[in-house]
């Protein structure tokens, strides 16, 4: 009987040990694997040759993360051309959905939060490029600003603190100086400010000199693709004020333009999934910052 039971046994062992080896071969071990109907599946390192990416080398890889029928799921990481990594973010059934980490090209993390639906929800950080952080906020569910919201100085000292509710300021905003000194309270319902209840103040300690850093940057000529049009389908012919839809009709570029350079607006930039992911602001053509993405 015991016979029996010891074989019986050791055929139940041979049975697991196979079916972990059919496991085991039908996940792809190798790199930039495609199965036989064609999906790509498990690990990919994506060069620039299947990209042709300005700035990159054919050999210089991208992006890498893992697929699942040819849809990027887990963490994905993508690269700057001096092979800084550029942003490290979540996938769930090819759409950004979870923790994303966003970098500046010397290394440094420039942004950070959960990004889901196409918008940033919850806690998120946004860092100056020597590391400081330079906007902690909150978005509700619907990627608007809710509850307490600061921004910082580059050194950092807080710059501006209150609470906003749907999006918009509610209550008592304070600005404080680079010392920390307060500079300002304002009120605000819905945000529109009440004037008659701001109060001002005049710095109570010495503010130190800074030596003035160049904060902004000319602007690239704008040159519009065959495919960019305005809502109407007209062609855009560099004069005048134009909003202008990329060919999967997203905003590409909204604002002024004199001489096909963009005066006074904004430029929405989008991942290679369609995903905006930045939204550059422009002032008498010139770069001065990078707006919130705010549903």
């Amino acid at each position: 009987m015991k016979r029996i039971i010891l074989i019986l046994l050791f055929i139940t062992y041979q049975i697991a040990v196979a079916q972990s080896s059919v496991v085991k071969d039908s996940v792809p071990s190798k790199t930039n694997f495609t199965d036989a109907e064609g999906k790509r599946q498990g690990k990919w390192r994506i060069p620039n040759s299947m990209l042709h990416k300005p700035g990159y080398t054919d050999d210089q890889i991208v992006e890498e993360g893992n697929y699942v029928d040819s849809k990027k799921t887990g963490a994905w990481k993508e690269y700057y051309p001096n092979n800084n990594v550029k942003s490290v973010i979540t996938y769930e059934n090819n759409r950004p959905s979870g923790y994303a980490k966003l970098y500046h090209d010397n290394g440094k993390i420039k942004e950070e939060g959960i990004w889901k639906n196409n918008r940033w929800v919850g806690e998120y950080k946004l860092y100056y490029e020597n590391g400081q952080v330079q906007q902690q906020f909150n978005f509700n569910t619907t990627g608007k600003r809710e509850g307490k919201q600061t921004y910082f100085h580059e050194n950092g000292q807080v710059m501006i603190e209150g609470s906003w509710a749907e999006g918009k300021e509610s209550g008592v905003v304070k600005e404080y100086y680079e010392n920390g000194d307060l500079k300002s309270e304002k009120s605000f319902d819905g945000g529109n400010i009440d004037i008659a209840k701001t109060k001002t103040y005049e710095p109570k300690k010495p503010i130190a000199k800074t030596e003035e850093k160049p904060l902004v940057k000319e602007a690239p000529p704008v040159v519009a693709q065959k495919t960019e049009k305005d809502n109407l389908g007209k062609v855009f012919n560099g004069e005048g004020y134009w909003k202008l839809y990329n060919a999967n009709k997203q905003v590409s570029k909204d604002g002024t333009f004199s001489k096909n350079r963009l005066v006074d607006g904004k430029v929405y930039h989008y991942s290679n999934d369609g995903i905006l992911t930045r939204i550059a602001v422009y002032k008498e053509g010139k770069y001065v910052g990078d707006a919130v993405i705010e549903e």
